[in-house]
């Protein structure tokens, strides 16, 4: 079996998602139990204190950092977005809308806007500057979990569950909002990621991750091995690699260039809620229903199965974690 190279223990509920910060070996972590925390991957320790709204504690279901990496965004179990930043610690703006939990937030490449998505059924727009809702667009989904803007910002995707409406990932225009198409499935949609070279949007539901050409927007694999949902992807910072978090209390690797497996599953003691590549893609953080947060050495595992060469390239991808319970 393959072991974490450190554990971290200190949430006290759920943690539903986490965050690698770049250059430092660093992790921001959301829980049910209404807090962020920072952790140093290094020595396996909480850096400072517990993160929390001063004003208003409420369970935080999602996290996402902006492009210049000095403010995150989180969704909440109360409605709101909030605006936290990363030096302090602190809340710096509430955003109100939503009328249920917020499951999804992806941050615009250009760091102007964000997207959201709810249990509501609805995706916002935000404005940074304002807080102001610049769309509000009914979904089609009863319930929104994942939503993501398109490298090029012309567009964004949101997945979810409809009860008695079609199934599948839909995706908008980026400034108007309008249905541009369906990408159909079968199960509910937990999580989407997008390639940063634009050319493959990914998502999971039960048992299947698929993958579309956005060129064609056929679809062009399907990864078979979870026995239960997939509860989130990630994409690593080349795009060579995809991690897939699930409900059958594994994490498994997978080749992006082959659209196989790499490696036997990376084993946890509950459901995995949430994974996150760190910025030179070595290192995987994963949140478990455990309450801890596991740190996987990439490059040791893939070194075991040959295929240390994933590692090579340097560009950026766009990563979103979107967690649902």
């Amino acid at each position: 079996m393959i072991m974490p190279c450190q554990k971290m223990k200190g949430h006290t509920d759920l943690i539903k998602g986490a965050i690698c910060l770049p250059g430092r070996q660093r992790i921001i972590t959301c829980s049910t139990d209404a807090s962020l925390r920072l952790w140093d991957m290094e020595s396996c320790t909480q850096i400072g204190g517990d993160w929390r709204d001063e004003e208003e504690e409420t369970g935080v279901n999602t996290i996402a950092l902006s492009p210049y990496g000095k403010t995150i965004a989180s969704g909440c179990d109360d409605g709101k977005v909030r605006l936290w930043d990363i030096e302090t610690g602190k809340v710096i703006a509430r955003w109100s809308g939503h009328t249920k939990y917020v499951r999804s937030v992806c941050w615009r490449r250009d760091g102007k806007q964000v997207l959201s998505g709810s249990n509501d059924g609805t995706v916002r727009v935000w404005n940074i500057d304002t807080g102001d809702t610049i769309l509000e667009i009914e979904t089609g989904h009863d319930n929104v979990w994942a939503v993501i803007y398109s490298p090029d910002t012309t567009k964004f995707a949101t997945g979810g569950y409809s009860n008695n409406a079609e199934t599948g990932v839909k995706i908008r225009d980026a400034k108007s909002g309008e249905l541009l198409l369906t990408l159909k499935h079968a199960d509910p949609v937990r999580s989407l990621a997008w390639t940063s070279d634009n050319k493959k949007i990914i998502s999971s539901s039960f048992q299947l991750i698929r993958i579309f050409d956005t060129s064609t927007w056929q679809e062009i694999a399907i990864l078979e091995g979870h026995s239960h949902y997939v509860n989130a992807i990630t994409v690593s910072p080349n795009n060579r690699m995809l991690a897939s978090a699930s409900y059958d209390n594994t994490v498994r690797l997978w080749n992006l260039d082959t659209n196989l497996q790499v490696g036997k599953p990376l084993q946890h003691r509950g459901w995995v809620q949430c994974a996150a590549f760190s910025g030179d893609g070595q290192r995987l953080a994963t949140g478990c229903d455990d309450e801890k947060v596991y740190v996987w050495d990439i490059n040791t595992i893939l070194k075991k199965v040959g295929f240390e060469d994933l590692l090579s390239s340097t560009n950026v991808s766009i990563i979103l974690v979107a967690p649902w319970l």
